[in-house]
């Protein structure tokens, strides 16, 4: 009766003229692909299992904590290798991030069912991490001689000795122009 591309060309007036009409898909109900398969016949969400997204979600988030981490374990190393104290706020800012991992593990492990865990990870809590902010180089002292260079920025400040040649200091807060300055630290 009708070519294979009919439906695909003719107008809505022609396919309403013979008993045609659209009729638009029903919208999916949303669900969090992290934590459920999908939706049963009756409607109700399959959970994913429980066991499998606590155990998922710990190391993710131990990772997350150790991804914080890494930037700064240089001071760390630097402290058993030449005993050179970690900065105060570096080292209170760390002390956070593990007791904030340690407390979202906790919640997570706690959980009794996969709706629970969802709720706990999609709240505004487990997102949320102690943030540092970036220390600024601030220099006091005489210019090519050793100065006391002050880390500031952070929740406490930390006195450094430095040596500088040329003394001047970029908007990046390095020193440099003739590629010859050091700071020792």
């Amino acid at each position: 009766m009708f070519p294979a591309n009919w439906l695909r060309l003719a107008s809505p007036e022609e396919r309403a003229a013979i008993g045609i009409t659209e009729v638009p898909d029903p919208p999916s109900p949303y669900y969090d692909q992290r934590f459920y398969w999908g939706y049963t016949a009756s409607g109700t969400l399959i959970p994913k299992d429980h066991g499998v997204l606590v155990s998922g979600w710990v190391d993710q988030t131990r990772t997350t904590a150790n991804t914080l981490l890494s930037p700064s374990d240089w001071s760390v190393v630097r402290m058993v290798d030449n005993g050179t104290p970690i900065p105060s706020g570096v080292q209170i800012w760390r002390q956070d991030i593990r007791g904030a991992c340690n407390y979202k593990v906790l919640n997570i492990a706690t959980t009794i069912s996969t709706d629970e865990l969802a709720s706990y990870i999609t709240g505004s809590g487990y997102p949320v991490w102690p943030s540092q902010e970036q220390p600024v180089v601030v220099v006091e002292g005489s210019v090519g001689a050793t100065s006391d260079f002050v880390f500031t920025g952070g929740s406490t400040d930390s006195v450094f000795t430095g040596v500088t040649s040329a003394g001047t200091i970029n908007s990046a807060g390095l020193f440099g122009s003739n590629g010859e300055d050091t700071i020792v630290l």
